[in-house]
């Protein structure tokens, strides 16, 4: 059975074609500036990159270019042959808890929710709506970034401001990343054997975020009403003083609008080294002794360690395992290095020649970096976003 998982974004959409329930991957690709003159995009097939490149004015475009790749590769004979498909959706608030089937009503609350997803919804929304559009008879699901997180008990998802607020607004912390944190989970139930795992999965990416994981549940998470909040990230401030807002507003002439887009897009790692938001960059940065990379990288290093040794707490030192994922998390050797040998105090050590034999680019991507004396082990393991979507999108299927 053949399933497709689209991964739509602003300007943006990602695409991957499974087999299942064997899980195996046919084909993917990755369209990218979409409304731009300058738009292209990159089919992956049998291990090898394609290009194209071609006008593409909107998503609607974007899918006849998948569709066209599908047939041209000799991925599918006719679209016919396509069975579901499943959607990354950014926020599902409070009302979905799960993935779900696709229908008008869903369509509605993702149009509500735009509100809470200014940034990712539009660009999931027309990717939805161009695939309903080639393929009108088949099976739907919206996969959210929110749902894994709906686990959270009140006090860690309630914010110390007026309850109204989240009665009347719906603030409140949702966190996301979700379907990554689900994956880990469900691939660190396999790999120890058991279900109520206690993990603190670390997702470092130009996107980041980190999840408390209890009994196989997420409990807490660092991202918050938005993907704002929590760590620093590639160009995302993460968690800040909220005066700084109003201050700079009357110190810059600037409104909060502005202000809030340069907190997403202006800071973080870019904010701080003044040049990069690519940590490979702030690496090179390091190696040439520039000032603002090792700021900006040190700066990086201890807010994860933060919310370790928060989280660490928050499972009463019960920890199965610490789990580092994403891009980041699983190639940033040196990186991942530093944050362990932070937590020392704790008893949680690396094994240096371990630790830098995983990357996506070594022989080896998936296994333990921590010494054998350490009192969590600490893993390395590739995220699988897509794979996740799939299997949400079989079971319905099913």
């Amino acid at each position: 059975m053949k399933i497709l998982c689209v991964n739509a974004g602003s300007s943006s959409l990602k695409f991957q074609l499974f087999e299942m329930p064997e899980e195996r991957v046919i084909i993917g690709g990755y369209i990218e500036k979409i409304g731009s003159p300058d738009s292209f995009w990159n089919t992956k097939v049998n291990g090898q990159k394609i290009r194209g490149e071609k006008v593409i004015n909107n998503h609607t475009e974007a899918v006849q270019v998948l569709i066209d790749e599908l047939i041209k590769h000799g991925a599918v004979e006719s679209m016919d042959e396509i069975k579901a498909v499943g959607h990354r959706v950014l926020h599902g608030g409070e009302k979905y808890s799960d993935s779900v089937l696709i229908d008008d009503e869903v369509i509605q609350s993702i149009k509500d929710l735009t509100k809470l997803g200014p940034l990712h919804h539009p660009g999931n929304l027309a990717g939805i709506e161009a695939m309903r559009e080639a393929l009108p008879n088949v099976p739907m699901v919206a996969v959210y970034d929110t749902a894994f997180h709906q686990t959270m008990p009140e006090e860690n998802y309630i914010y110390p401001v007026p309850y109204e607020w989240y009665e009347k607004y719906g603030v409140r912390k949702y966190g996301f990343h979700g379907t990554s944190h689900k994956y880990i989970t469900q691939r660190m139930q396999e790999l120890l054997g058991k279900k109520d795992i206690n993990i603190i999965n670390c997702h470092i990416g130009s996107g980041s975020s980190i999840c408390c994981i209890k009994e196989g549940k997420s409990i807490d998470t660092t991202m918050g009403l938005t993907p704002l909040d929590g760590l620093m990230m590639g160009t995302r401030s993460g968690a800040i003083d909220p005066s700084i807002i109003e201050y700079v507003a009357k110190e810059s002439g600037m409104n909060v609008t502005e202000i809030t887009n340069i907190l997403n897009k202006k800071s973080g790692l870019l904010g701080v080294s003044q040049k990069y938001a690519d940590h490979r960059d702030i690496e090179g940065g390091m190696e040439a002794g520039e000032h603002l990379s090792i700021l900006a990288n040190d700066m990086y290093v201890d807010r994860v360690v933060n919310y370790i040794v928060q989280y660490f707490v928050k499972l009463d030192g019960k920890v199965d395992a610490i789990t580092f994922t994403a891009g980041l998390g699983e190639n940033a050797r040196e990186f991942r290095e530093a944050i362990v040998n932070k937590l020392g105090s704790l008893g949680i050590k690396i094994n240096h020649d371990l630790n830098m034999q995983y990357a996506a680019y070594c022989d080896k991507q998936e296994g333990i970096v921590s010494s054998e004396d350490s009192s969590v082990p600490v893993y390395v393991v590739p995220t699988n976003e897509e794979l996740m979507i799939i299997r949400d999108t079989y079971k319905f299927v099913q």
